[in-house]
C-alpha cells in the first residue's frame, strides 16, 4: 500500500466569511476541522446594479435600505482577520467603475494592511480601461488578484451563443488582453468561465463544467505558457471538476505547472485536497500548490 505525500502545510488561498451561515468562530473552527493554518479572507463587493443573489447566503447586516444587498465588504473581514491573529490575509477589491477605485484601494493597503485585490467579481469586461486602472495599480502595491471569470455566452447544441445573464469579466480574450495591459500586476484565473479552457474543446461545450476527458491543451496551458503574471486559483466546484474530468491529465497539468497554480476553496469542505492526495503528486509539486506558491505571492501572516 503507498503511502500518501502530506504537504508541510496548507494555506487556503480562496476564501470568504460571514455568508452561507458561516461567521468568523464558525470559519476558523472550519480551518482547524481540515488541517489548515490560514487563509486568504477576500471581499466580494457586490453593488446594486449586480445584485441578484440569494440574500440568505450573506450576513443580513448589511442589506441596504433599498433591498438589495452589499455582499461580503471589507468589515467583516476585517473583523475577522483582527479576530483571528495569524489566520486570516486581508483581500478587498473595490467596484472597478467607481472613480475612486484605485484611491480606496491604496488607503485599504495603507490603513488596514490588505495585501490581496480580491476577489475582482464584477459584471464587466476584465479588460475594461476602468478595470486595467485598477489592475494597475494593484501590480504597483504588488497585490496580486483572484480573478471570478463566467463567461456571457454559451454555445447551445446547433452551436448558436446563448447569453448567460450572471457572467464576470467576459471570456478568456478578454483575460489575454488584460494580461498583455497589465504586465507586472499577477492574476489568478478562477471560476467556470476559466477552468473550462483547460481543454480544446472549451469553445464548442455548452457548459459550464463540462465532463469527460480533456482532448488536447486549452486556452488555460496557452495563456500560462505566455504570460508569467497567470496563475490558477484551484478553489470551488470549477477547478475541481476540471481535473477531476481527467486524472491522468490532471497529474500532468500539476506537475507542469507546480509553481503557479494555488490550493484554495472557496467553500468549506476538503473535497480538493482529497482528490489531490488520489493523485500521489511528489511532495515538492504538493507543497508548492498547497502552500509554496501562496508564500511566495504574499507572505504568511
Amino acid at each position: 500500500m503507498s503511502v500518501k505525500t502530506q504537504p508541510q502545510r496548507l494555506v487556503d488561498a480562496h476564501q470568504h466569511v460571514c455568508w452561507h451561515r458561516r461567521d468568523d468562530r464558525g470559519l476558523v473552527a472550519n480551518l482547524d476541522e481540515h488541517g489548515i493554518a490560514y487563509a486568504w479572507l477576500l471581499t466580494w463587493e457586490i453593488p446594486p446594479r449586480e445584485d441578484y443573489h440569494d440574500h440568505t447566503i450573506f450576513n443580513p447586516l448589511h442589506t441596504r435600505p433599498d433591498g438589495t444587498h452589499a455582499g461580503i465588504p471589507l468589515a467583516d473581514a476585517l473583523l475577522a482577520r483582527d479576530r483571528h491573529p495569524g489566520r486570516f490575509v486581508l483581500g478587498y477589491c473595490p467596484d472597478p467603475l467607481r472613480a475612486d477605485a484605485s484611491q480606496l484601494l491604496r488607503a485599504a493597503v495603507a490603513m488596514h494592511g490588505v495585501r490581496i485585490c480580491g476577489e475582482w467579481k464584477f459584471r464587466l469586461p476584465i479588460d475594461d480601461p476602468r478595470c486595467l486602472e485598477l489592475l494597475r495599480t494593484a501590480g504597483e502595491l504588488k497585490l496580486p488578484v483572484p480573478l471570478h471569470l463566467d463567461v456571457p455566452y454559451y454555445p447551445n447544441p446547433a452551436g448558436r451563443p446563448v447569453y448567460e445573464p450572471k457572467w464576470y469579466g467576459g471570456t478568456v480574450d478578454n483575460l489575454e488582453r488584460a494580461l498583455q495591459a497589465c504586465p507586472e500586476t499577477v492574476i489568478l484565473g478562477h471560476a467556470p468561465g476559466f477552468w473550462r479552457e483547460i481543454s480544446a474543446d472549451a469553445g464548442i461545450r455548452p457548459e459550464a463544467y463540462p465532463g469527460g476527458p480533456v482532448t488536447g491543451p486549452g486556452r488555460i496551458q496557452e495563456l500560462l505558457d505566455r504570460y508569467p503574471n497567470l496563475y490558477g486559483d484551484l478553489s470551488a466546484g470549477s477547478a475541481l471538476n476540471a481535473l477531476r474530468r481527467d486524472p491522468g491529465h490532471a497529474v500532468a497539468f500539476l506537475t507542469r505547472y507546480h509553481d503557479r497554480l494555488l490550493f484554495a476553496r472557496d467553500d468549506y469542505n476538503h473535497d480538493l485536497y482529497g482528490f489531490l492526495q488520489t493523485l500521489h503528486l511528489p511532495a515538492a509539486v504538493l507543497d508548492d500548490l498547497c502552500w509554496r506558491n501562496a508564500e511566495t505571492l504574499v507572505p504568511a501572516p
